[in-house]
Parts: C-alpha cells; sequence; structure tokens
C-alpha cells in the first residue's frame, strides 16, 4: 500500500520541544528516542516510506507510531501496558536512577554503588542494578584513552589503514615493532594443575632469570611473522632486524614496514641503510597510536598463550619457549582482518575530542 492518503503530522511549539529533548538527552531509552525521530521526521512532511529509509527502520514501525501520535499525542509514544504483576518501580523512579548515574556522583565519591543509590532514590539495590544493566550503565568501570597530538595524525591514519586495506601489489608489508623486557620469570613453588572446580594456581612471588627483547614483523596478508631475539633494542638491532626481514623477504617485491616513532627506528644508522636498500619504505604510525599497529595484537596472543603462565627457570627456557610458539604460530599462520576504514577512525576521534571539549553537566 502506498502512503499517499497520510494525515499530516502538525506539532505545537511544545510538543517540538519536547519531542528534540528526547532525541538529545542520553538518558532517554532508545526506543523512546526513536519514536521521537519518527514523529520529527512526519511533521516535515515526510511519508512512512521516507521515514523508515532515513532512521533505517520498517515501514509498519513509522506507521505505527505515525497513528498512535496522532491519536494519543506524547502519551502515545509510551509503551503500552502489558500483562503480569504491576509495575513497582515508576518511570520517573527509573529516570533518576539513569540521570544520577550519568550526571551526578555521591557525595565524598567518584561513581555510585547500587546500595549508595538505592538509598537516593528509594529503590533496591537489586533494582538499581537490573536498571544499569538494561541502559548499559557500568558506573564501576573505567578505560584509559591518549588522543594523538601527532600533527600529522591524519595523514599517517590514512597511509597506515591504506596498506592495511589495500595493500600494494608486487608488495610484502610489515607490521614492526619491539617487545621488550621479557622476563624469564621462576615461580617459588611448583604450579598446582587445573581441577574440577579449581583453577590453575600459582605462587604470588617468583625467581627472575633476566630479560630479553623480541623484535617481530608481521606479514600482514599472511600472518606470518619474521622474529628475532635480542639483548637489547638499539638502532643497530633494530637495523640488523631490517636485514633479517630483506633476508626472508622475495627479493622482487617491495617491503613496507609500519612502525612507531622510536627513536631507534629514525636513527642515523638506520637512514643509511634504507638508503643502501631502497626496495623499503617506513610509514610510522602516530604518536601514542600503537593500537593501529597489527603487530601488537600478535604480541597479545603471545602473551596470552606463552609467556603469562610460562614459568621459566633460566633464560634459555624462555627464548626456547618462545621460539617453539612463534614456529607453531607461522605452522598455522593467519592474518589479522582490520576492518575500520581511515574514515571511521577519524569520525571516532572527533567524537572524542568533542566530548572532551564540552563542560561537564
Amino acid at each position: 500500500m502506498g502512503d499517499i492518503r497520510l494525515p499530516p503530522v502538525v506539532l505545537s511549539e511544545a510538543e517540538r520541544l519536547t519531542l528534540e529533548s528526547w532525541v538529545r538527552r542520553r538518558s532517554t531509552a532508545q526506543g523512546l528516542a526513536q519514536r521521537a525521530q519518527i514523529v520529527l521526521a512526519c511533521a516535515r512532511g515526510w511519508n512512512n516510506t521516507a521515514v523508515a529509509a532515513q532512521l533505517n527502520t520498517e515501514r509498519k514501525t513509522v506507521a505505527r507510531w505515525r497513528t498512535r501520535f496522532l491519536r494519543d499525542r506524547l502519551d502515545g509514544l509510551s509503551d503500552e501496558p502489558r500483562p503480569g504483576v504491576p509495575r513497582t518501580i515508576t518511570d520517573a523512579q527509573v529516570e533518576e536512577v539513569v540521570v544520577r548515574t550519568l550526571e551526578e556522583t555521591p557525595a565524598g565519591g567518584t561513581h555510585w554503588s547500587k546500595r549508595e543509590l538505592s538509598k537516593v532514590v528509594g529503590i533496591s539495590p537489586a533494582s538499581v542494578l537490573r536498571i544499569w544493566h538494561a541502559f548499559g550503565l557500568q558506573p564501576w568501570r573505567t578505560e584509559t584513552f591518549k588522543i594523538s597530538p601527532d600533527p600529522l595524525l591524519i595523514d599517517k591514519i590514512r597511509d597506515v589503514v591504506g596498506l592495511y586495506l589495500a595493500p600494494p601489489a608486487n608488495a610484502a608489508v610489515f607490521a614492526v615493532d619491539e617487545k621488550p623486557q621479557i622476563q624469564a620469570l621462576e615461580r617459588t613453588a611448583p604450579v598446582l594443575p587445573m581441577l574440577p572446580g579449581v583453577p590453575e594456581r600459582r605462587s604470588f612471588d617468583y625467581v627472575r632469570h633476566g630479560t630479553v627483547d623480541l623484535f617481530a614483523a608481521l606479514n600482514t596478508v599472511t600472518g606470518r611473522v619474521i622474529t628475532k631475539l635480542t639483548a637489547q633494542h638499539r638502532a643497530v638491532d633494530f637495523r640488523d632486524f631490517l636485514d633479517e626481514i630483506d633476508r626472508q623477504t622475495d627479493p622482487g617485491l617491495a617491503v613496507h614496514v609500519i612502525c612507531d616513532n622510536l627513536s631507534a627506528h629514525k636513527a642515523p644508522v638506520v637512514h643509511r641503510w634504507l638508503l643502501a636498500h631502497p626496495r623499503f619504505q617506513l610509514h610510522f604510525t602516530p604518536t601514542y597510536s600503537s593500537w593501529i599497529n597489527q603487530v601488537e595484537r600478535w604480541f597479545a596472543e603471545l602473551e596470552r598463550r606463552c609467556l603469562e603462565r610460562g614459568v621459566f627457570c633460566s633464560l634459555g627456557d624462555l627464548k626456547t619457549a618462545i621460539e617453539e610458539w612463534i614456529k607453531v604460530w607461522n605452522d598455522e599462520a593467519r592474518s589479522f582482518k582490520w576492518t575500520k576504514t581511515a574514515d571511521q577512525i577519524l569520525e571516532r576521534i572527533c567524537r572524542y575530542c568533542d566530548r572532551i571539549s564540552k563542560p561537564a553537566h
């Protein structure tokens, strides 16, 4: 059926302001925010098909909320009563929990606990927790971030991401970095193996038997890695590792190396080596942006599968364990799939910057 005979949606100024506030406010339930967007779009004169396409929803959904609004106005956008035990928590209390969680902190504290907030709102701690879960709120968690001050941030992101998503023809692309100071740790007591219902247990304290540095070059297409264990990670060690990459890469291919801004990567000895090996080109990640270097993801696998729970009675044991794990990895190598475009990454950075530039409420 077409949308030719749709009754027009005409809003009063008060209704328009209310609907716009529901769309803007972070604490508004997603369903109510979408309904407000539907009504506002209908008020612009759009038919149901156009509104559904604009808001990425179904035409029958638009038709339902258009009809409900024309019949009951703003009250028609609320959820209809459902069968079951009557609710004991009001919409106002739910809103208060969400708003206080997002916009306030308890006296003398940095974030709400469910018991503190339950006393203020007058509901049970379990109810507070259910509301938090419903709205995806976790006030006990926090994450850290760092916005790169690199003046070439945009250019570098586009350069590196371009190598991941569209690698050059007749070329090998390597994500390169060092994992320094890997410790050979021996626990002071034997590891207690896992039992049904009991995880593996290790003693808290340990004996340290030295450290080793690991250079790694991850082929972003094949997933195979070229590695080199060294006592340090100086500029000459990085140069020697480039020699290793050169030896293990088809001489007919150009080589693109993604690495960070460590001074050892830009030292004169490395510069001279690059002049003598013109098929190599270095691509630098933005400052404070190790997340964009795919080899870091491989290092995380090495840490989780080999190092974190390993027990090494000597530096030799550590080196042997690393080399054996790398061999196993290369025998069944798999690449990491990069999915974000440069524009998506930059858009997210802009959103972060926009949020931190606004004053807190």
